[in-house]
């Protein structure tokens, strides 16, 4: 569903990516992890077309996202969510429905708002909501176009242990509607349970990647993936 081939991306003389290639199936929820700097969320902008990529292409189901309409297929929920003080909850899907030129959204849109607990949010203004609620909103604005992939940026930071199971939660049930997902985040604990297989980085690079469970026997490894991260990044 999503290859990322030879991209690299630099700031002046800062290699932020370098020639790193990687690819996800349909259906599959994967961590894009590595230490601070490592060069997960300028991945995740050069794959958006957000920065300008010096070289290496991104392809859905094989076709190049050159193309805007290839982009759409992407969607992407930032670290903090980004709403309109001032709009209701369903304004801002409105917002998007509008963007998107689609037409007959508002039954998807109600689907969605039951299926992540949100209808009685539905006149709520995004000032007056938990950093939790605003993520379901984020969320459900990232799935009104209906996108194969999604892209989600440390969604655990600032989170309490009750919004990090939520959370966990909804990714799932964005899985169950066929969704590829992948995940840049350093709470590997917390996408023990739900993810498929695991991309590391170090400084830019691609260090390795697989599903979780060829990476254990390949590191001998068989303790949670903090342990298996820890013991790939140290090692590499």
């Amino acid at each position: 569903m999503l290859e990322v081939k030879n991209l690299s991306k630099s700031f002046k003389k800062n290699k932020a990516i370098d020639n790193i290639s990687f690819s996800l199936n349909t259906g599959e929820i994967a961590i894009l992890c590595g230490p601070n700097g490592a060069g997960k969320t300028t991945t995740l902008k050069c794959i958006l077309s957000l920065l300008r990529k010096d070289c290496g292409d991104v392809l859905i189901d094989g076709k190049s996202t050159k193309d805007r309409t290839i982009r759409e297929t992407l969607a992407y929920i930032p670290e903090t969510p980004d709403l309109y003080n001032l709009l209701t909850v369903w304004e801002h899907f409105k917002f998007i429905a509008l963007a998107y030129k689609i037409k007959d959204w508002t039954s998807k849109a109600e689907d969605l708002m039951n299926i992540f607990n949100l209808s009685n949010k539905k006149d709520s203004l995004a000032k007056d909501l938990s950093k939790g609620m605003k993520q379901k909103v984020s969320i459900i604005m990232a799935l009104i176009h209906d996108p194969n992939i999604i892209l989600i940026d440390e969604p655990f930071v600032g989170l309490d242990p009750n919004g990090i199971k939520e959370f966990r939660d909804m990714l799932s049930k964005i899985k169950s509607l066929g969704k590829t997902i992948l995940v840049s985040t350093h709470i590997l604990a917390s996408m023990e349970e739900i993810s498929d297989t695991m991309i590391l980085m170090k400084e830019g690079k691609i260090v390795d990647s697989g599903s979780k469970e060829y990476l254990k026997e390949k590191y001998n490894e068989m303790g949670n993936i903090e342990d298996l991260f820890f013991k790939i990044i140290d090692n590499a």
